[in-house]
């Protein structure tokens, strides 16, 4: 099987030793060379890809020419992204990266419109009556408070976040039995606990809109998917998460999960690999929270259990079969913090 080049944006995230390792340890046994691009100069996407450029960010003018030129140069078959500010843009830039032979494995633009937005994407998951929370829209504080009266605070914890955003970035759990004293003592600055005064300190009477949800007490859910000529879903706990990572989780074959994701994933039309956010409800239901239209941070523990759909992504991009994965439920990962010494001469890995 022909050797190939890939490209990994964002390969200073968290889950990059994870993308690589999938793409390393494939099925096929294919010599895959990797890029690497960051709009950090020194991401540790420098030290681990084969080859590393810094880009500017999404929103700059010179992004997309940027990445046309470092895929132009560097010969790259399939492009994986990783960075959910960019999808929009490469969805609807498709064919100038075909035009040089470069494969974007990312869905097309009318799905990651609904996907990125966890307002549309809950729309659309209550239309095919799949369980969501309840939610509202709100960019004026009077509304905003209303909504989450009719949710049940300041009795009730109601949940604050902005319908585009990833990696936590916005997401505030409003809760008036915060007891603020022993927070200052007892817990790290890094909360996302807050008292609904100090969340209109913050934004004022009228802001960009935000999403106002019931808040869902149960055990959060990740699916890893693959959507290249069939479905493979995998389910999986977050058993513990810091800052937004998975450190702690295990595969699960939860079947009204899988169901409730291949019939969104038809529906939304995704591509290639993505994810969906699930939390249990009072009555122990999976409720849908978000999707993340693009390779999850954890998605590696997928590849662990015998599914590897980061490697099934670039098979489809390519036009290549992807076969069926026989999944080991029950796998579990166990994240640690490491790290690389960086020297002149030497580069160590912890």
């Amino acid at each position: 099987m022909d050797n190939l080049t890939v490209l990994v944006t964002g390969s200073g995230a968290p889950g990059i030793k994870g993308t690589l390792y999938s793409l390393q340890n494939n099925f096929d046994h294919r010599k895959i060379r990797t890029v690497g691009t960051d709009i950090r100069k020194d991401a540790v996407g420098r030290y681990l890809c084969d080859s590393f450029y810094s880009i500017p960010r999404p929103n700059s003018e010179d992004y997309l020419s940027s990445l046309l030129s470092v895929c132009k140069k560097e010969h790259v078959a399939v492009l994986l992204p990783q960075n959910t500010a960019e999808l929009s843009i490469l969805a609807r830039h498709k064919q100038e990266f075909e035009d040089l032979g470069t494969a974007v494995a990312v869905s097309d633009a009318g799905p990651i419109n609904v996907a990125n937005d966890k307002g549309k994407l809950l729309a659309v998951a209550e239309e095919i009556g799949l369980p969501v929370p309840r939610f509202f829209r709100a960019d004026k504080m009077e509304a905003l408070l209303a909504y989450a009266r009719r949710l049940g605070w300041p009795e009730k914890r109601v949940v604050v976040k902005p319908p585009v955003s990833n990696g936590m970035r916005g997401l505030r759990i409003i809760d008036e039995s915060l007891d603020l004293k022993r927070s200052f003592y007892e817990e790290k600055p890094t909360s996302v606990l807050l008292k609904m005064n100090d969340l209109q300190n913050i934004l004022g009477e009228s802001f960009p809109a935000l999403l106002v949800t019931e808040f869902l007490p149960g055990e959060e859910l990740t699916v890893d998917a693959l959507s290249a000529g069939r479905l493979t879903v995998v389910p999986r706990t977050r058993d513990r998460i810091t800052s937004g990572i998975t450190f702690d989780g295990t595969v699960k074959e939860d079947r009204s999960v899988i169901d409730y994701s291949e019939r969104l994933s038809r529906k939304v039309c995704l591509k290639y690999a993505f994810g969906f956010q699930f939390k249990l409800d009072g009555e122990g239901r999976a409720c849908l929270l978000e999707s993340n239209p693009r390779i999850q941070g954890t998605m590696v523990l997928a590849t662990f259990a015998g599914a590897n759909i980061i490697y099934g992504a670039v098979k489809h991009a390519l036009g290549e079969e992807v076969p069926d994965f026989e999944i080991k439920w029950g796998t579990r990962i166990l994240r640690y913090w490491g790290g690389l010494g960086i020297r002149e001469e030497l580069l160590c890995a912890l």
